[in-house]
């Protein structure tokens, strides 16, 4: 009895606390995802994996299911303790980056999964991302340390360490996001925008190195050159697939189970998601998407404004921009404006590590937000 007491405690403080507004978006947003699963990519990925018919669609509610578990339990930490223990989970994730181009499974010429006996397959860096974002605006806030380049220096060869391990997967898409989650948290905290751009300058001769120089790193020239010049290469086949299907979907789509691009191109429920539902629900329904996702990111900034505490609005910004750079590159990609790579639309695109990975930002989001006891 005293047991069911303390749980109806907890979740009666728990619930009292947090931002009920964000919780219920982000909740809205995760469920949008599991209800596009459900009506448009559930069958014909099932038969492609020749299982059950619904089987694609009770996996995607499973990890939903395991991201509110994630969320509720991220959010109820005390905020020291999760500042604390974030920096472990980041070396215990390292860890696991670091197994990728030893154990990792090659997927398509890409080494970016471990396939460990008692877990099921997921990708390390989306459980780096979060924590990474903690750790350097954990560096940045330092109050041990008054010279800021010194905590700029720090913070820059731990990204330059975790993007090197994703250019060896290679994995460049994720290695942009992480770079510019980087660049987006030093600029927030206040740094020389004329040392910046030095910064940036030598990052773009080192990645023209890479991909002239080093054999490794050739397709994303071709996929470059490709992208300006279609006569290139066969690499934007299936962004054009994608952007033919939102123009046929038209304002107000063609229909529930309607769609072709799901037939045509091979990551569909992933990576062409936002085609997929524009195809069969319409403008209007990215338009709705796009408006929950425009909402949730001004009621985050909204509480950074609010917020006096440097290191809490640092780890919000971080948050924050990497669902807002990862959701840009994602349409941006299915609307042709960037060159293809493999990249979910965040809540609403299917795949375990993906769901799990924002369900963890989300969990930091609700928890460094929620209101404060005194």
């Amino acid at each position: 009895m005293e047991y069911k007491k303390s749980i109806n405690s907890f979740y009666y403080e728990w619930w009292k606390n947090i931002d009920k507004f964000l919780f219920l978006l982000i909740t809205l947003l995760f469920f949008t995802g599991l209800f596009f699963s459900l009506v448009s990519t559930s069958l014909i990925v099932s038969d492609k994996l020749d299982t059950n018919d619904y089987s694609f669609f009770f996996k995607h509610l499973v990890f939903i299911l395991l991201a509110m578990l994630i969320i509720v339990v991220i959010s109820s930490i005390n905020q020291q303790k999760l500042l604390k223990f974030s920096i472990f989970i980041f070396l215990f994730s390292i860890f696991f980056l670091i197994l990728v181009p030893f154990i990792g499974v090659e997927v398509k010429g890409s080494k970016r999964w471990l396939d460990i006996y008692f877990l099921p397959r997921f990708q390390p860096i989306e459980l780096v991302k979060p924590f990474l974002i903690i750790l350097i605006s954990l560096i940045l806030c330092n109050q041990k340390y008054t010279n800021i380049y010194l905590k700029y220096s720090i913070s820059f060869f731990v990204t330059l360490a975790i993007a090197l391990f994703l250019a060896a997967q290679p994995d460049i898409g994720q290695t942009l996001l992480v770079f510019l989650s980087w660049s987006i948290l030093i600029f927030t905290s206040g740094i020389n925008l004329i040392f910046l751009g030095i910064l940036f300058v030598s990052l773009i001769f080192v990645f023209l190195y890479l991909i002239f120089f080093v054999q490794k790193f050739e397709y994303i020239k071709d996929r470059l050159f490709s992208f300006f010049d279609s006569s290139t290469g066969t690499h934007n086949f299936q962004s054009d697939k994608a952007i033919e299907s939102i123009i046929s979907g038209g304002f107000f789509g063609k229909g529930i189970g309607e769609g072709t691009l799901k037939n045509r191109v091979p990551e569909a429920h992933t990576d062409y998601i936002i085609s997929v539902i524009s195809e069969e629900f319409g403008v209007i329904a990215i338009i709705l998407i796009l408006l929950m996702f425009l909402v949730f990111i001004y009621s985050v900034f909204k509480k950074v404004y609010s917020e006096n505490d440097e290191k809490i609005k640092l780890i919000l910004v971080g948050c924050i921009s990497l669902i807002l750079m990862q959701a840009m590159i994602h349409i941006g990609v299915n609307i042709r404006l960037f060159p293809t790579t493999g990249m979910t639309l965040p809540f609403i695109s299917y795949g375990g590590s993906s769901i799990v990975s924002v369900s963890i930002i989300s969990g930091i989001i609700l928890n460094l937000t929620k209101r404060k006891i005194k």
